[in-house]
């Protein structure tokens, strides 16, 4: 056995390798399962006992020797042209490099957020998964009042009170409420994120959309100040002559209350199927914050003043990108998505 190691290792030593292919023939020569010192290895369960320690001493010698040659051959062939981690293969198919394209409401999202961050509106999230408390109570919704029905909610589990369900939140005013609890005016904050609502999902709608809301309070604010920060606002997103109208509404947690209305940018007022034919295009709701949501997150309503907005994130850009179907937005079709490269 000690003649053929000692053929095994001469042969080893003397090979040499122009190419890739023949340090893999060399691989496949020696360290393969079929290779050469493989064989050896089971030769060796058949030496006597006796003479174990001599063999085997002299068999993991050869296996170091052999491993070191293959390394070494690995190495000359790297640096006479073979190709390495740092040197690409040119004979591997072409991989396309083609740029891809940021989703339309991510494009929409930080548009909303570059206007109102320039004018002093801080960036605040939460959590979706909520409770009754954030969500409607402390938003001033009674219980069994009819306004809980139109938000469709999704609930998870119930608590002891009404006030402790678990549920999706339907709204980003929750964190209106949590920011109001936790820090003290003057505030001023945007408020983005999903929202769930148990609609049946259609052109129009969908169980799932993202919000985009506004708070600000302080002392002595307006409901003039809530028109001129709208205003500009429409103004950054739709073109300097975009307009504005403010049409009486309700909501639970504002009062007065109002729907936002843009002329219609498509047709200049002159009515199209974008507008209905009415020169103006809903996009959505405002108010002076009621002073019931102020007391109940611990902010004195006869000291302080504020105002609040939302409106739907789809919708804008839907309106911006001439988008007919909002399940466009969740499909993920690449066909769709490659259209805003150059937005």
């Amino acid at each position: 056995m000690l003649e053929k190691i000692e053929s095994i290792l001469k042969e080893a030593s003397e090979w040499s390798a122009k190419s890739a292919q023949d340090v893999e023939n060399f691989r496949l020569a020696f360290l393969s399962k079929k290779g050469k010192l493989n064989q050896l290895f089971d030769e060796f369960k058949q030496v006597p006992n006796e003479k174990k320690r001599e063999f085997g001493q002299e068999l993991n010698k050869l296996k170091t020797k052999i491993e070191e040659k293959f390394s070494t051959l690995q190495e000359q062939g790297n640096e006479s042209g073979g190709h390495s981690a740092d040197r690409p293969d040119i004979f591997l198919p072409e991989v396309p490099d083609g740029l891809g394209a940021l989703h339309p409401l991510t494009l929409t999202r930080r548009r909303i957020s570059e206007i109102f961050a320039r004018m002093g509106f801080n960036s605040e999230d939460g959590p979706e998964m909520e409770t009754d408390w954030y969500n409607f109570t402390a938003l001033n919704f009674p219980e069994n009042h009819p306004a809980r029905e139109m938000q469709d909610t999704f609930f998870i589990a119930k608590g002891k009170e009404q006030k402790d369900d678990t549920l999706l939140r339907t709204h980003t005013s929750n964190v209106q409420i949590r920011l109001m609890e936790h820090q003290k005016p003057p505030l001023r904050s945007i408020m983005i994120g999903r929202v769930y609502r148990n609609e049946a999902i259609s052109a129009r709608a969908h169980c799932q959309f993202h919000q985009a809301e506004g708070l600000y309070v302080d002392k002595n604010v307006s409901f003039r100040d809530l028109k001129d920060t709208l205003l500009h606002f429409a103004k950054e997103m739709f073109g300097k002559d975009t307009k504005i109208r403010l049409r009486p509404s309700y909501f639970p947690f504002t009062e007065p209350s109002a729907e936002i209305d843009i002329s219609c940018f498509i047709c200049k007022g002159e009515g199209c199927n974008i507008c209905k034919k009415t020169g103006w295009v809903e996009i959505g709701g405002a108010g002076m914050v009621d002073p019931f949501v102020l007391q109940s997150s611990g902010i004195d309503p006869e000291e302080y003043t504020g105002y609040a907005f939302g409106m739907g994130i789809e919708r804008i850009a839907m309106l911006k990108y001439d988008i007919n179907d909002i399940r466009l937005f969740f499909d993920n079709d690449v066909r769709f998505l490659s259209q805003f490269k150059g937005a």
